[in-house]
């Protein structure tokens, strides 16, 4: 199928060909995208999914890629980017209102600056609104379902779908987004008014901490493994003595266990590896299962 002319000329955005993926994941890792395309708004992304429906064309979602394996092979059809070009915030009361490829950060620093509280604890979750709501993203106690209400979503048809916080279906690491197969456009969460003016001051607070204590400066997918019933992946992993462990291009942050970052140039096959590797040795030595957490997309 020659995709150049299929979309020539098309509205749904920036559309490029060939592109690698590897620019688009914090692990720096992923082969080309036959197809990849940036749609700007609502009706460029709704157009986009028909379009690829009607003519059968497989659609692939990411978001800012900070949660993503990509194969070393890439992804045949056409990439769905919601990153920078699908970013927008607006504000009714203390409803604040995302598209989905605002980054997580930037809509809690918006809350802050508006005098509303809420969204500190999950400030410094990499990645996009999308990704976090899809996943129910959390950290320090809190969770997204815990302040989302609204989300809006489309299917790989188009259709689009609006869900109440209960009709999301919110578990660990989990949503109703994941069951039908969904693309979150955008998510409404409510919030509070910063009565106490402590917000700013949490903020920083938990910033500084995971400064602190996670490789923020490295290349890594954030936390690699799910949380196991009665233990925690980094604590499992320091006790079986692979701290700083390393392989290649892949290796055990020395600084947060439950983080693998990319030294160098590892390919995903390595790093699949790798992970499995670090996940058999715990299963060996504390009888814990490890469940990979960073989805692994591509052809394999």
């Amino acid at each position: 199928m020659d995709l150049k002319s299929i979309y020539e000329g098309k509205k749904f955005g920036e559309i490029l060909f060939c592109e690698p993926l590897k620019d688009y994941t914090t692990w720096g890792i992923g082969g080309p995208a036959d197809v990849l395309v940036k749609p700007h708004n609502e009706k460029e992304l709704q157009d986009l999914l028909i379009f690829n429906n009607e003519n059968k064309i497989h659609t692939t979602v990411i978001g800012r890629g900070s949660n993503l394996l990509i194969t070393d092979k890439g992804i045949r059809g056409c990439v769905l980017v919601l990153a920078d070009n699908y970013d927008c915030i607006s504000l009714e009361d203390t409803e604040l209102t995302v598209l989905a490829g605002t980054k997580l950060n930037k809509a809690a620093l918006y809350a802050i600056e508006n005098k509303l509280t809420g969204m500190e604890e999950v400030s410094g979750i990499p990645g996009s609104v999308g990704g976090a709501v899809a996943m129910n993203a959390g950290a320090y106690n809190r969770e997204i379902k815990d302040i989302c209400i609204n989300v809006k979503a489309f299917d790989l048809s188009g259709n689009e779908y609006n869900f109440t916080n209960d009709e999301m279906n919110f578990s660990y690491r989990h949503s109703k987004i994941f069951e039908q197969d969904l693309i979150v456009s955008s998510a409404t969460f409510k919030l509070f008014y910063d009565t106490e003016n402590k917000a700013e001051e949490k903020y920083d607070d938990y910033t500084n901490r995971r400064e602190t204590k996670q490789p923020l400066d490295k290349k890594s997918a954030g936390s690699t493994f799910k949380r196991p019933e009665g233990s925690y992946a980094s604590k499992l992993i320091d006790e079986c003595g692979l701290r700083g462990y390393r392989v290649g291009d892949c290796q055990v942050s020395e600084k947060h266990c439950g983080f693998i970052i990319n030294t160098g140039d590892a390919t995903s096959r390595e790093m699949l590896d790798f992970i499995e590797e670090v996940a058999g040795i715990v299963k060996e030595k504390t009888g814990f299962t490890l469940e990979r957490e960073v989805k692994l997309i591509g052809d394999l």
